[in-house]
């Protein structure tokens, strides 16, 4: 059995190579998985590619895999799905995702893979993790039927938010991005769409996932009176400025922060890591989750899309990593 395999590195910010490695043999509670597919998130990935982790968060972003320190140099990510070459007779064969880094082999814990369902795509499960956000925002957020709910940021995870909110009974769910393209995006998930100046108002709910001071400036104002924004946006070591005065108070307006990194309060009795990321899984069924990917390129492209996608040049959502039969 082959036991080396190549992985992607930040070398310094902005710079990255393929990096050979050499792999154990597993243990007998571990698997050996051959990558198949990867998902680049372009928010999270590409600001620790551009070195933008404060140094008060190194240890709160830490992926669950990742190797070496920030800023540089580190392997990092956590969106992967290959077939298990190695392991328990029960998982050789099976496909499965791990929050792991762009590597084409590795060796983990058998507990730290999960089984893709059959009624999803190997190259559509590389959403999962993504999902899995979506699902601890909205177990944060408990949107009631009938609610009228902005999405305000149509990247990543917005759409998987969105894509969600478009299942609920009776609710009104509008996508709101500043690029008129996210329209067909929005088509696709089956959710209505806007741009900002254009937006329906009196929202119970804003979602905001755009990462920039006039999205959650925006999202303030699509309020009605005692209206909450589910904060999803993370700005590494950017400073945000919000209006705070005029009528924030008098609105008795809420702003709540939601992070994927512990399960929500409202299931944390009642749900593990695990059974959140397996009902991620379950919920990418839905092949309207495809428009979530907007972009290929193989393994070995990587050192050169990285920083494009950094700088906005490959203006993706979720950008898929192809790796080769012989990975």
């Amino acid at each position: 059995m082959n036991r080396t395999a190549r992985a992607f590195w930040l070398n310094s910010p902005g710079e990255g190579g393929i990096r050979e490695v050499t792999l154990p043999a597993p243990a007998a509670d571990e698997v050996l998985v051959r990558a198949l597919w990867s998902g680049v998130s372009r928010g999270t990935e590409t600001l620790v590619f551009r070195g933008g982790v404060p140094a008060s968060q190194h240890a709160a972003m830490r992926a669950p895999f990742q190797e070496g320190e920030f800023p540089a140099p580190v392997k990092y990510g956590y969106l992967s799905v290959g077939e298990v070459e190695e392991g328990p007779a029960e998982l050789v064969g099976r496909t499965v995702f791990c929050l792991y880094p762009h590597q084409t082999r590795y060796v983990v814990p058998a507990a730290a893979v999960t089984v893709v369902p059959d009624s999803v795509p190997a190259e559509r499960a590389i959403l999962a993790g993504t999902v899995e956000t979506a699902v601890n925002a909205l177990w944060d957020a408990a949107p009631l039927v009938g609610d009228r709910i902005a999405v305000v940021g149509g990247g990543m995870v917005g759409c998987s938010v969105a894509a969600l909110l478009a299942r609920f009974p009776g609710v009104r769910v509008q996508l709101v991005d500043a690029d008129p393209s996210r329209a067909k995006t929005a088509e696709a998930l089956g959710v209505d769409f806007a741009l900002p100046r254009d937006a329906l108002g009196e929202c119970d709910l804003v979602v905001h996932a755009s990462a920039t001071e006039q999205g959650l400036t925006r999202a303030l104002e699509l309020l009605t009176a005692e209206g909450t924004v589910l904060e999803l946006s993370w700005y590494g070591d950017r400073q945000v400025s919000l209006p705070l005065g005029e009528a924030f108070h008098s609105r008795r307006l809420v702003i709540r922060s939601s992070q994927v990194g512990t399960v929500s309060p409202a299931r944390r009795a009642s749900r593990t890591y695990a059974d959140r990321l397996a009902l991620a899984l379950e919920l990418l069924a839905d092949p309207s989750l495809d428009a979530l990917i907007t972009g290929e390129s193989v393994f070995e492209e990587l050192p050169a899309v990285m920083p494009k996608l950094a700088a906005g040049e490959i203006p993706a959502l979720c950008h898929r990593i192809r790796y080769g039969k012989s990975a």
